[in-house]
């Protein structure tokens, strides 16, 4: 069962502030965790102003190198229940996807769970929890915008590649393979293999992956499917690329964040009826 963000942030929350501390470690609050300066020899001479006092000299950052040496070394996945759990952190990054976190709130996130997990966490969920609906919304709002953009550039790039076509919908259609038998109709069920990718080659479905290939009535698809399959003969291959509004449009799926512009690789093996 895939939760909605609100609901997934909420959850790991709640369960993270329910897990028991371990003796042989002790919470420190990030208030009051103090990151250790660079040593910085002192200049040997005071810069002086024309007033006559000394200015202070800032001292420089740190390089590079000295950062990457400072760094904590990454957790181990050291067996099956590491990567489950790993798993959780990636399930829970593309649940909150559409929030285009910066840098410092993503510390935030981080922060919260260890919280959580200590049983000190610095606000009420139950004050601010509610307000996470209203901010996935006017994040999801901006993020969809950015990819109606992005998805219509896409779609004219793909579109001048050789041998595609544009369809009167907006669908870009082009041929990998051609096919020697019967095309089929919108009322058909047809087999086919097939490949889904975002448009930043993101793979979020694949027939070839599982090995098996897929059956599907052409009026139970999405209309991207619905028209761009009648064009493939059986036996050929096709690349559709669907604008979002022929795909899942504002609404998304698991995995296909909203609006989204897709590319469908289709293999046509055969119209079952």
């Amino acid at each position: 069962m895939v939760l909605s963000i609100p609901l997934l942030a909420a959850a790991l929350l709640i369960s993270c502030s329910s897990a028991p501390e371990t003796a042989s470690t002790e919470p420190v609050s990030p208030d009051t965790v103090k990151v250790p300066e660079p040593s910085v020899s002192p200049p040997e001479e005071a810069v002086e102003p024309d007033g006559g006092a000394e200015e202070s000299v800032a001292p420089e950052p740190p390089s590079q190198a000295v950062a990457a040496a400072t760094a904590p070394a990454p957790v181990a996945l050291r067996d099956d229940n590491d990567r489950t759990v790993y798993a959780l952190g990636l399930m829970l990054s593309r649940n909150i996807a559409d929030f285009e976190l910066s840098a410092n709130e993503v510390e935030l996130v981080k922060r919260a769970l260890s919280d959580a997990a200590a049983g000190k966490p610095a606000v009420e969920l139950e004050t601010w929890g509610p307000k996470i609906n209203g901010l996935a919304s006017a994040r999801a709002a901006v993020a969809a915008e950015k990819r109606n953009a992005v998805g219509a550039a896409f779609l004219s790039q793909a579109a001048a590649k050789v041998g595609a076509q544009s369809t009167d919908s907006g669908i870009v259609y082009r041929e990998l393979a051609a096919g020697s038998g019967a095309s089929p109709a919108a009322s058909n069920t047809v087999r086919v293999n097939y490949r889904g990718t975002l448009i930043d080659g993101t793979e979020f479905d694949s027939s070839y992956t599982r090995n098996e290939p897929a059956e599907f009535g052409l009026g139970q698809v999405i209309p991207c499917w619905t028209e761009g399959v009648q064009k493939i003969k059986v036996g050929g291959k096709a690349e559709l690329v669907c604008p979002a509004d022929l795909a899942y449009g504002p609404n998304g799926q698991p995995g296909i964040p909203a609006n989204s512009t897709l590319i469908f690789e289709i293999e046509l093996l055969a119209i079952v009826n």
